[in-house]
């Protein structure tokens, strides 16, 4: 599996910088992503989920690279599916992404770009020099793992094979077209046994909620590509979800 990205970063194992560092730049996008831009630009953290950071600052900073790329069905994006062994978010689909390291630097500024990378190259073994980040998201939280996340968006510029470096951690690595996201006959809601509920997508074999869904679910609803659809299909989740 292959797709595309730029030499912009450099990480634990690429041939990157060895300054580490990070630059954020729109150039040379193509614009079909211009929505997306504007959209990262202008949405506010209350757009895009009611789970914000705590104010007193607990919570773990960690940071996920949502992807995207072109492939044979058009603009895509690159999930992965968590190993069904690890202790938090078992065998979910999910962006790239961890927790920030000491070494990616300062979480309110360049970390997030470095740890977002760096977990990428390690889940996925995509080469984390074809990327481009292009926007950073909001932080937003996940109360249940009190993770405090702060989504990267990348172009995927420069192609490289990726797929699961480490069983224990990663499952399998796919993309996923834009299109499908946006079929209608994809989309549902999630119900958890809890109570909660939020936006799933049923796609590539995977059931797409949680976190990730709900990312997805407002950067195409704010990028002008969200579809109507059918809000009172359900999939119900268990209590291990």
């Amino acid at each position: 599996m292959t797709r595309t990205g730029e030499e912009t970063y450099g990480s634990r194992r690429s041939a990157g910088p060895p300054d580490g560092e990070v630059e954020v730049t729109t150039e040379g996008l193509p614009q079909w992503l211009d929505p997306v831009v504007h959209a990262a630009r202008t949405v506010r953290p209350q757009q895009l989920s009611r789970f914000l950071p705590p104010e007193g600052g607990q919570g773990r900073q960690s940071a996920v690279l949502v992807l995207f790329g072109e492939g044979p069905d058009g603009p895509e994006l690159l999930l992965m599916e968590r190993a069904g062994t690890l202790r938090s978010h078992a065998g979910q689909p999910s962006f790239p992404g961890g927790a920030l390291d000491p070494e990616d630097g300062d979480p309110a500024t360049t970390g997030p770009l470095r740890a977002a990378l760096r977990e990428a190259e390690e889940e996925t073994g995509l080469d984390p020099r074809g990327v481009q980040a292009f926007g950073i998201l909001p932080r937003l939280y996940i109360p249940v793992s009190r993770f405090v996340v702060t989504p990267v968006l990348g172009w995927w510029r420069t192609p490289s094979p990726v797929g699961a470096v480490d069983p224990a951690e990663t499952a399998r690595v796919f993309t996923v077209p834009v299109a499908d996201l946006t079929d209608p006959a994809n989309r549902a809601t999630a119900v958890h046994p809890s109570g909660h509920t939020g936006p799933a997508f049923l796609v590539e074999s995977a059931l797409v909620w949680g976190f990730t869904a709900g990312v997805i679910d407002r950067i195409l609803h704010f990028a002008g590509w969200e579809r109507p659809w059918n809000r009172t299909r359900e999939v119900p989740l268990d209590w291990r979800a």
